[in-house]
């Protein structure tokens, strides 16, 4: 049974692809690295994390008087909900059109395709192995 798809906000996808960058970190270093893109003050950070570990997406851990966040969702976990988010509300479910929507927007070299034409073999020979 897959895992309910982790849907993020964007202030979240900053946090946590800070918290990424260096895990276990302290609020005030996370600020550190987003201000010069955010400007978000220390408590802006601090509110955000907390609630992030309200949902399950960070975990605070006490160390004296430091609090050390680290993430509970994985990259791929994210990516995972961010493109069945977008799969659900901006194609109604449908795989094929999203699929054609990222070829036109992309300029595709012919190693991007070879690439692409790899993943979906892989993709065919385990669905083929499968009872």
């Amino acid at each position: 049974m897959n895992p309910s798809p982790v849907e993020l906000t964007e202030a979240e996808w900053a946090v946590i692809k800070a918290v990424w960058v260096k895990e276990p970190c302290t609020a005030p270093e996370t600020q550190e690295r987003l201000a010069p893109a955010t400007q978000w003050t220390y408590s802006t950070v601090r509110t955000l994390m907390d609630r992030m570990v309200g949902k399950g997406l960070l975990a605070a851990e006490k160390v004296g008087k430091l609090t050390l966040f680290r993430s509970l969702v994985t990259r791929e976990q994210a990516q995972h909900g961010e493109l069945q988010y977008a799969l659900k509300h901006a194609f109604d479910g449908a795989l094929g059109p999203m699929v054609q929507r990222l070829l036109d927007s992309r300029g595709l070299t012919p190693r991007d395709l070879d690439e692409l034409e790899a993943l979906i073999r892989s993709r065919r020979q385990r669905t083929r192995k499968q009872p």
